[in-house]
């Protein structure tokens, strides 16, 4: 697919030379945004859905909690769902035990890196952090030699980065797959994190998975950005959902990628407004008309000049179409409306309005609008349109 954009990269891309590939966490890092919860059978349906939709791999939650939540994790494990279903854990035996029990073929080993966390955290050191990711990244495979493991570098970004090599190192030694880079709090940024990225995987020759918060709007950006340096997967969550600000969304990182990286990830991505008002609705969150991607406010236009373009050629103003999402385009009639957005809304009605009638009734329409602090609703738009006609002597 060709890119959207025009600009050269300044950097060395590794975009489009491997398989990238989605793990999503909306059934655990979603759930633990502030005021979550999830009954069992949403949590069933999601699974459906991300299944439906292409995601290759599913984080299902922590079966360590024991009760509602390794109930439900074990049914999605034997959904018999083309995904692979991952079960995350904190770095001790008996958690990842849990997820052995629950039949998932995928684990995610969950242990911080950097100082700050080590030392006020976890108030231990270094060596202990590295001899415990190799006990259990050995303890796993020793059990289950088939089992798919994640090492999740826990703030990764504030991690020094000669140590969290020497991490991913003693890792891969024993046995892991890939090593989740985790950006916990949301503070790098596209130029530092490709060059991260970049040089883990020439030094440790691991696949790397991207986990990126938005607490500064970047999530996606450096999701991105970690894929040119050459990541080949990355965690997302419906809608974006996760703690604090959110992580990586994932219907806008597979927009992105399609539509301005020119990489098509071929997702089922007509259901991906429906999606996100299920997964919102159950996480008691409402969709912003404003959101990316998935927003109504995406293809709704008002202003003059953009709704011209966008009837003479959609491209002008929208980089995809509402329907390859599951919206649909709205022309919306305000106070930056003009004479053609009148005429086409009438249409709309059935009604044909000549170009000088829309001038001559668009400084009432604007007026009205100023008046009432919103748009206006279409029995407004008829009404206001009959008061002209019966004040010209012609009305219906």
């Amino acid at each position: 697919m060709e890119r959207t954009k025009i600009w050269e990269l300044p950097v060395e891309s590794y975009l489009g030379k491997r398989p990238v590939k989605l793990d999503d966490t909306t059934l655990r890092d979603g759930e633990q945004t502030a005021g979550v919860v999830f009954t069992n059978a949403e949590k069933v349906q999601i699974a459906r859905y991300l299944d439906e939709i292409g995601v290759q791999q599913i984080e299902a939650g922590i079966p360590t909690m024991g009760g509602d939540e390794r109930e439900v994790i074990e049914e999605i494990a034997h959904l018999g769902l083309k995904a692979s279903i991952l079960g995350w854990n904190p770095a001790q035996t008996a958690a990842i035990q849990s997820s052995l029990d629950c039949g998932v073929d995928a684990i995610a080993i969950s242990l911080a890196t950097s100082d700050i966390h080590i030392e006020t955290k976890l108030k231990k050191s270094r060596a202990w952090v590295v001899d415990t990711i190799r006990e259990c990244v050995a303890y796993a495979k020793d059990k289950n030699p088939d089992i798919y493991i994640s090492v999740n570098a826990e703030d990764a970004s504030r991690t020094e980065l000669g140590f969290l090599l020497e991490y991913a190192a003693a890792a891969k030694a024993e046995g892991a797959d890939r090593l989740r880079f985790c950006d916990t709090i949301g503070i790098m940024e596209p130029l530092t994190t490709y060059k991260a990225i970049k040089e883990i995987i020439e030094q440790t020759g691991l696949e790397v998975e991207m986990h990126t918060h938005n607490d500064f709007g970047m999530a996606t950006a450096n999701a991105i950005a970690g894929i040119h340096g050459g990541a080949t997967w990355v965690n997302v969550t419906i809608g974006g959902l996760g703690e604090r600000a959110g992580n990586a969304a994932l219907e806008q990182v597979v927009m992105a990628l399609k539509y301005i990286e020119g990489l098509d990830l071929e997702m089922d991505t007509k259901h991906f407004r429906e999606i996100t008002d299920y997964v919102m609705l159950a996480a008691g969150r409402t969709i912003p008309a404003w959101k990316p991607v998935v927003g109504t406010n995406m293809f709704a236009h008002e202003s003059g000049i953009h709704v011209d373009g966008v009837l003479k050629n959609p491209k002008t103003y929208e980089v995809f179409s509402p329907e390859e999402v599951g919206l649909v385009r709205q022309l919306v009639v305000g106070k930056h409306s003009g004479s053609r957005t009148v005429e086409m809304k009438f249409a709309e009605y059935g009604i044909t309005i000549t170009r000088d009638e829309a001038n001559d009734i668009l400084p009432t329409i604007r007026h009205a609008t100023v008046e009432l602090h919103r748009p206006l609703f279409d029995k407004e738009l008829v009404e206001i349109y009959n008061d002209y006609k019966a004040s010209s002597g012609s009305a219906e």
